[in-house]
């Protein structure tokens, strides 16, 4: 079945005036929801093999950009993990029906968290893939130098390599480290009791891998399980590495 990549994306208005832009399928219950990652957007290659997974089983399935990112509104140096979070909520609680299902890459694995906790009644699983609860404290304040810091002090900002392609540089905001210290999760449990799958690959070079064993460890779920891929990248997008994660939704769909 066509997936509706190349189809005009639709908009949520929100009472700011934000939009916020989505692909929204029909289908059975649970819903699947994926959540991007940091400054990703949902023309990704893992949101789209899921929407065409989706749609081959009848299941509904939502994609969709936080503001700041994609065909959202709104700056992406503007935003922060609490405000991404809260476009996910609200994505959800208007575009969306009955339980879901909830994956989430890097960033996205942090904000599936996140969401889990305002939404438990709803949701039916996590997956996560790269999943990186804390990272703005754990991976980017904590590996500033003093300089860094002091700039951002100074500035309001500080500017990091983009590892991954020609574009500019990661713009790295004191508003979303102050931010995301109010969000951090790993420090203590995580009263999340649903099923919770994690994909990490041991070669990610931005998320360290044993990140998925300290989820595993704070969330209160006994039903909870650890895939490492021991060639695995940080994007985990090879047709291989896909085929693994429909897998993983087959065991939690059917």
């Amino acid at each position: 079945m066509d997936t509706q990549q190349n189809v005009s994306a639709a908009f949520l208005n929100r009472k700011d005036g934000s939009t916020i832009a989505y692909h929204l399928s029909s289908g059975k219950s649970p819903g699947v929801v994926f959540l991007t990652g940091f400054n990703s957007d949902m023309t990704g290659s893992k949101a789209i093999a899921l929407e065409s997974y989706c749609q081959h089983r009848s299941q509904a399935f939502l994609r969709f950009d936080y503001t700041g990112h994609g065909q959202s509104s709104g700056a992406f140096e503007d935003g922060c993990i609490g405000q991404w979070a809260d476009d996910a909520v609200y994505a959800i609680d208007q575009l969306t029906n009955g339980p879901q299902l909830l994956v989430g890459s890097s960033m996205g694995g942090w904000i599936m968290l996140l969401v889990a906790l305002k939404l438990t009644e709803r949701i039916a699983g996590l997956v996560g893939i790269a999943a990186a609860p804390d990272f703005t404290e754990d991976l980017m304040w904590e590996g500033l130098s003093g300089e860094q810091r002091r700039d951002m002090a100074q500035n309001g900002y500080v500017d990091l390599p983009n590892c991954y392609d020609d574009q500019e540089p990661y713009r790295i905001t004191h508003k979303l480290i102050k931010d995301g210290k109010k969000q951090l999760l790993l420090t203590s449990p995580i009263a999340l009791d649903m099923p919770i799958r994690l994909i990490q690959g041991v070669k990610d070079e931005d998320v360290p891998w044993t990140t998925a064993g300290r989820i595993m460890e704070q969330v209160t779920s006994d039903d909870v399980e650890v895939t490492y891929v021991k060639s695995g990248d940080h994007r985990l997008s090879e047709p291989y590495d896909l085929a693994r994660l429909t897998r993983t939704l087959d065991g939690l769909l059917d």
